[in-house]
């Protein structure tokens, strides 16, 4: 299966950078602050949802998980899940 894939939105704040991109049905999400990277992948398929959650340093993980859903997720829940995940990495990257 072809996935279309194409940059959506790019925003640099507080020394982060976002980019979240749509991939098929769902949408990635790459944020970097120097050498630490942390990625969202929502993945939509007509039978189920993955969301794959992964934070490293360098080379490093320090998160790499997982969750598989038994239906397909909204484009509303994609939205939600993406926008929580960053404002999540946006708090804890401020408090460092």
């Amino acid at each position: 299966m072809g996935l279309l894939a194409y940059s959506s939105t790019v925003v640099a704040s507080e020394d982060l950078h976002i980019e979240i991109t749509k991939k098929g049905l769902g949408k990635e999400v790459v944020i970097t602050q120097g050498a630490r990277e942390w990625f969202m992948l929502i993945e939509v398929t007509p039978e189920n949802s993955v969301v794959l959650r992964q934070e490293k340093v360098h080379d490093t993980y320090l998160v790499d998980e997982s969750e598989t859903h038994d239906r397909p997720m909204t484009m509303g829940e994609v939205d939600a899940a993406i926008t929580d995940y960053v404002n999540s990495i946006k708090a804890r990257a401020g408090k460092k």
